[in-house]
Parts: structure tokens; C-alpha cells; sequence
């Protein structure tokens, strides 16, 4: 069906889509080599050959090369008629169609879209088109939603009709001017032209698409969306429509903020029709009959739901629910010109004060949180884990208060931390990988806040070590955010080392790659180990396709540990490096050695446990690292590092050695238990005569002779989620 509609498959526009995230191009930027740059000679007119096609796609996913069945699905689905294999080289395509469809799928604003679109086809930069050549846009516009899933059956005629009200005069020609103003309009366009609406509290929803796996009946019409069907749902109150609905729904009934002195202190509920999940009262607890048309009433703040009889047993007052423990209601956000304690004049100089005020900026707000409270600030890598980031970001905008939620694409995270600067008490959630929770522990640090917040993680990478030894779990994979938060409330606070890193070149010809970064947070490690994961990181790049899961990242990795082991490419490292643990030469002489490791925490490349498991006897929580106390700041006796436990908050580290690429392969395949325990140390220094392989925190380069020096830099206080029921993970920091 997807062939006989010019369609590339839904597994094709996946591995696309998955180029695009790694690319750095603007479509613009290509488009410019083609009409008068180095590209120009495959231009025939308007249009490319299958040659020249390939090269669009090389400069613009930034690839050496792109799988000959997807360049070749792509040209075919371009073209109004499928050409055999055997005479594809011989036609052509439209180079405005090629660019117009990209540009609709890359970020940017939906203004500058649309805009670029329209002068796409204006050929004769007069900035009009006819109705013919508005259609290809709109073509386009309907392949790009097909591919994303959308019924474009509904959305069809939403583009027919805004096509009317662009021609009013009937002549059969649209303006710019005319096409900016109508799409500018039109709700599902902007939508799928990816517009990131920002908080303004003027009633303006914020919507996205969803397809809804059971009856949903549409706020404004009351009729059936239609089951498997794709509606428009508002992240904020769950106000849903019909694509064809939005431009005439109801404003949005949720206020982040108090807008007047008598919002402030005392949470009001917010009640919307529908969006009764559970099909049960929270106040009868019979059913409610949410398959037999728009009934019952949900609470925005606390999630309740009830039956629209209930209503009056239930009080004015809105406690936020289960989840009040993290919540920030509108009743505690307030603009500072009503903190003054001076009555205004009149009530609209007081509301035009309110109105004017630049709220995106979070300055012009006060937080007053309730009493005995921990409101969460959250930051979302919304591209971590796939699709998956963008999700929760969704999710934990109805959880909570919008305004506690932040996206760190956008922003990253300094403008959360400026508006929560004041607020006593509060935690840090990070959803994302590893990487993400670096640069947010790292911006707490410059920060100089007046309180440093424990921070939680919710992993959305790949490796998540980090989140594995804080009990957050080893990924993210759609588990209720409910009940997450449930078990944040219940966590422990700990404080993780961090370590500086300084590296110290010696003067060579040779060149180094950039260090990524001066701060351990998990792990270091030179040789055999950086190798295996330089290799990776290098194929991830060319081949994002090949790393989408994270049973296929093993497999790879244990695909370059076998050829490491073939090659040999650090072999005999005690040759080519001296180690220094405090001051103290560390012997490596009776060694063979191809990589060693320093471990802040016992949890590497998805969950190896380079260190291994520490026997102990039953009831001893802390082992040796308590009897040796904080002036043990070297421990290099095999006896006494059989019994060391690690542990991240005792300012050491832990050494060790590996014997090569295979042993790697088998402790990260668990089939072997660890590496050779060579010591712990407060301070390490390496020395290194070479060009050697190096990774901080899964982040690889190749580094010349140098220098390295680790020291021990601060504790970052982290949570510590409950424990399993198990007790066998990690016992050391229950």
C-alpha cells in the first residue's frame, strides 16, 4: 500500500529520521551548493538525477554514505510514476520537492517553514503563487504527515479549507503575505510543522497529536474521535478535539501562576470535562461511563475524577493530590509587583502590570512553595532515548505544574535554576542519559546556589550508568511517572564524589582530539577499554541506524572487542605508561595489561561491574571501607582489596586492571565477573609516553604523551532510590 502511494516505508523514515538527529544541516545550507556552489553541475533545471540525488543526501545527513536501498526508496518516492531499478539513473526529480519535504521535517520555527516553502516555488521571486504550485506545498505537507502517522483523511480537508480562505478573491493566485497569515491559523498545520508554543496563560492550548487506543469523544463537538483515530490532546488539560476542532475550541482553563493577590496561598480545583481514565469516581467510586460519550469531570492539579453529580459533594479547595509532595500550584507562583504589599490604583492597572510582565523569563515570578513540600524541578532531554524524552516531557507537564518542567534543548538548564534559586527544599529530576546529568551537575556547580538540590535521574540513554547504581534502573521503557515520583518522595539523599580531571600534554607534532571533559562523574579509563568504545563512537556516527536499541549497542560492542582482540592495539601498556596513586608508584611489572580503568562507580558500559561483587558476611553494610576509615587514602594489598566494597561517596577510587579485549568482552557480557583489583586511591596520576586511546565517562578520544592527573574535586548530593526487594544489588550504599 505504501508503494502504490509513493511512500517510503515506515522502517525507512525511522533510519531517516535517525540520520536527521545526528545531522547539523539546514536544508537552506544545501540547497545554496546546488543552485550556484560545487553542486550546481547536477542541476538540470529544477531538477536532479539519481546522481545528483545522492549527493543531497550525503551533504545533508552529513554521511560518507547512505544505504543504497534508502537513497533509492527516497529518489522512487519523489517521482510521480515508479521507475524500474534499471532506469531509475535516467530520470529525474524536482530539487524544490527534494527541499521542501526535508525543510518540513528539520526544527526550526513553523513561520520559517512555511516562508521557505512559499520562496521555494516562487521561482520568479514576484511573492506569489498559483493555486497549482501552492498544491505541490501541500503535497508535500501530506506525505510528511503520513509519514508521521497522522490520519491525513481529516487533515485533507482542513488544508482545502484553509486554501479557500487564502484565495478569497477567487483568483486563483495566494500572496505570501496571504499563505503566512492562513497557516498561522490553522491549528493541525502548525502542528505538524513542529510549533514549540511556549507558557503564555492567555487560554492558548497547548497541543499535540495523539492517537487514542480507546473511545475519546472530542470536548468540542461531543462526538467520537473514533477508535485508533488521531486527535489533537493539550498537554495541559487534556482538553481534546477532532484536528478539525481546534480552531473553535474553548480556551484552556489552566493559569500556572496567581494573577491576583487572591489566587495566592489557596489552590483552587480546575475542572474539564472528559479525560476520565480510569472509568471510576474518586468520589462514589462507581463507574463512569467514559465509552457512552463526553462524561465526567477531571481535576487538572490533584487528577481526580468524577461524575458530574459528585461535583457539589466535593469542596472548593484543591490539595494536589498524590503527588502534592512535588507540585508547585498556581497558588504559589505569583508575579513579585503583587508581593510589594501596595494596593494598585485599580484593578486594570493591576491586571496590565500582571499581563505585561516578560513571565517567560521566570524572573518577574515569585515562589512561595507549600508548607513541608519538595517541589521537583524537572529537566527533559527530549532527544533521549528516541521518541521517548519528548514523552515524558509531555507527560510531566500535566503531572505537575508546566512551569516546572524544562526543556533542555531549548533553554538548557540555567533558566530553571534561576527561577527555582530561592525555593527552600526542592529536588532535581534529570531525564536523560548519562551525559545529560553530567551537564546539569556541572551547571549546579558554576551555579553558586544558595542551596544545592539533591538530584534523581530518569534514564533515557543508552548506558545509564549512573541511574543503575542510584536504584533509577537501567532505562526508561514506559513505566507510570506516578508512581516514579511516588518512590522520589521515599528516596535517601547521597553524596557522590567528582573528580577533576587535568591533562597535561607533552610538546609532539602529533595532534590530539578535543578532551570532552574535566570532570569524572562515572568513570576514566586508558587502553583496550577506550579503544573498544573509541571504535563505537566513531561507527555510531556514520551509522546512526545501527545503534537504535540497546541489545543491538552489545552486540556491536562485542563485535569491536573481538576485532580489538585480533589487533592487539594496546598491547603491553605497562610499557608505554607509569601510574602514580597518591604520590606512589603502583608496580604493574609482573602485569600484562592492555587497559586500565578508574571506577567512581561500579557500573560501566551498561552495567558491567568492572570492580565485581564483594563477598561479605550477613549484616555487615559497609565491609571494610569502614574499618579503614577516611585516612586509608591508598589501599593497594590484594587481601585487603578482596574485601573492599565500592563505594561512591567514600573519596576513592578504584583501580583496575585489564587483560585485554576479549576478557572485556566477556565481563560486559557477563561472562566473566570483573577486571584484576589493582588498588583504591584518593588521587591517580598517569604519565604516558604514547598516543593511547582514552574515555571519560563514555566519551572517547585518542590522546598523545601526556600527562593526567585525577583529584578529588567536591560531592554532589544525589537520590537514592528505595531498595529492591531484592538484597542483592548494590548492598553496600542500602
Amino acid at each position: 500500500m505504501a508503494k502504490e502511494r509513493g511512500l517510503i516505508s515506515p522502517s525507512d523514515f525511522a533510519q531517516l529520521q535517525k540520520y536527521m538527529e545526528y545531522s547539523t544541516k539546514k536544508v537552506s545550507d544545501v540547497l545554496k551548493l546546488f543552485e550556484d556552489g560545487e553542486m550546481a553541475e547536477y542541476l538540470q533545471g529544477d531538477a536532479i538525477g539519481y546522481e545528483g540525488f545522492q549527493q543531497f543526501l550525503k551533504i545533508y545527513l552529513e554521511v560518507d554514505d547512505v544505504p543504497s536501498r534508502l537513497s533509492l526508496a527516497l529518489f522512487q518516492s519523489f517521482q510521480t510514476g515508479y521507475s524500474l531499478e534499471k532506469t531509475v539513473k535516467e530520470d529525474v526529480v524536482c530539487l524544490s520537492d527534494v527541499s521542501c519535504y526535508f525543510s518540513l521535517l528539520e526544527g526550526g520555527r513553523p513561520e520559517d517553514k512555511l516562508e521557505f516553502t512559499f520562496k521555494l516555488y516562487d521561482m520568479d521571486r514576484n511573492g506569489i503563487l498559483d493555486s497549482s504550485e501552492v498544491d505541490k506545498i501541500i503535497i508535500q505537507m501530506m506525505r510528511v504527515a503520513e509519514y508521521l502517522d497522522w490520519d491525513v483523511s481529516e487533515l485533507r480537508p482542513i488544508l482545502q479549507e484553509m486554501m479557500k480562505e487564502i484565495d478569497y478573491d477567487g483568483s486563483g493566485s495566494v500572496s505570501l503575505a496571504e499563505w503566512l497569515r492562513a497557516g498561522a491559523t490553522t491549528v493541525p498545520l502548525l502542528v505538524l510543522l513542529g510549533l514549540e508554543m511556549t507558557l503564555k496563560d492567555n487560554g492558548q492550548h497547548m497541543w499535540r497529536p495523539k492517537r487514542f487506543p480507546r473511545p475519546v469523544y472530542c470536548n468540542m463537538c461531543e462526538s467520537s474521535i473514533g477508535l485508533g483515530k488521531q486527535g489533537l490532546c493539550c498537554n495541559l488539560c487534556k482538553y481534546t478535539v477532532h484536528d478539525q476542532c481546534a480552531m473553535k475550541a474553548l480556551p484552556c482553563e489552566v493559569s500556572t501562576y496567581a494573577k491576583s493577590r487572591k489566587d495566592i496561598g489557596v489552590q483552587s480545583h480546575v475542572w474539564v470535562r472528559g479525560g476520565c481514565v480510569s472509568g471510576r469516581c474518586d468520589r462514589c467510586q462507581k463507574k463512569i461511563r467514559i465509552y457512552h460519550g463526553l462524561v465526567g469531570l477531571h481535576c487538572v492539579w490533584c487528577h481526580l475524577e468524577i461524575h458530574d453529580d459528585c461535583l457539589q459533594a466535593l469542596g472548593h479547595e484543591c490539595d494536589c493530590g498524590l503527588l502534592r509532595d512535588h507540585i508547585l500550584p498556581p497558588s504559589s507562583i505569583y508575579p513579585s509587583v503583587l508581593a510589594s504589599g501596595q494596593e494598585h490604583k485599580s484593578s486594570k492597572t493591576s491586571q496590565k502590570n500582571t499581563d505585561d510582565l516578560n513571565l517567560n523569563t521566570f524572573e518577574a515570578l515569585r515562589i512561595d512553595p507549600v508548607a513541608h513540600t519538595h517541589p521537583l524541578l524537572v529537566f527533559v532531554n527530549p532527544k533521549s532515548g528516541g521518541k521517548q524524552g519528548e514523552r515524558v516531557f509531555w507527560k510531566f507537564q500535566y503531572l505537575l505544574n508546566p512551569r516546572q518542567v524544562f526543556n533542555l534543548l531549548k533553554d538548557g538548564p540555567e533558566p530553571g535554576l534561576r527561577f527555582f534559586r530561592e525555593v527552600p527544599d526542592y529536588r532535581i529530576l534529570v531525564c536523560g542519559g548519562d551525559g545529560t546529568v553530567g551537564w546539569i551537575l556541572e551547571t549546579i556547580d558554576k551555579a553558586n546556589l544558595p542551596f544545592v538540590p539533591p538530584v534523581a535521574v530518569l534514564p533515557l540513554g543508552t548506558g545509564n550508568d549512573l541511574a543503575r547504581c542510584l536504584r533509577w534502573g537501567g532505562g526508561y521503557e514506559g513505566q507510570n511517572l506516578g508512581k516514579i515520583l511516588k518512590d522520589l518522595e521515599t528516596s535517601k539523599v547521597v553524596h557522590m564524589d567528582r573528580w577533576s580531571v587535568e591533562v597535561i600534554p607533552q610538546q609532539t607534532e602529533e595532534k590530539s582530539d578535543p578532551v570532552p571533559f574535566q570532570i569524572i562523574n562515572n568513570y576514566f579509563s586508558i587502553g583496550v577499554d577506550a579503544s573498544i568504545a573509541h571504535r563505537f563512537h566513531i561507527m555510531r556516527e556514520k551509522c546512526p541506524e545501527k545503534f537504535n536499541s540497546r541489545m543491538k549497542n552489545k552486540l556491536w560492542y562485542f563485535e569491536f572487542a573481538t576485532s580489538e582482540s585480533i589487533f592487539s592495539t594496546c598491547k603491553k601498556l605497562e610499557e608505554s605508561l607509569t601510574v602514580e596513586i597518591c604520590g606512589k608508584p603502583l608496580n604493574l611489572s609482573d602485569l600484562s595489561l592492555e587497559g586500565i580503568a578508574v571506577l567512581n562507580i561500579p557500573s560501566t558500559h551498561g552495567g558491567s561491574n568492572l570492580w565485581g561483587d564483594t563477598k561479605r558476611s550477613h549484616g555487615d553494610i559497609h565491609g571494610i571501607n569502614q574499618a579503614l576509615g577516611a585516612t586509608a587514602k591508598v589501599i593497594t594489598d590484594p587481601d585487603i582489596l578482596k574485601t573492599s566494597v565500592p563505594d561512591l561517596s567514600d573519596k576513592r577510587l578504584e583501580v583496575v586492571g585489564l587483560e585485554g579485549a576479549i576478557e572485556m568482552g566477556q565481563i560486559y557480557t557477563k561472562l566473566k565477573s570483573a577486571g584484576h583489583r589493582l588498588a583504591k586511591c584518593s588521587e591517580i596520576t598517569f604519565h604516558t609516553t604514547k598516543t593511547l586511546p582514552m574515555q571519560i565517562d563514555g566519551e572517547p578520544w585518542m590522546q598523545t604523551p601526556c600527562t593526567i592527573k585525577i583529584t578529588h574535586r567536591n560531592q554532589m548530593p544525589m537520590l537514592m532510590g528505595p531498595p529492591p526487594r531484592s538484597s542483592n544489588f548494590f548492598g553496600f550504599l542500602c
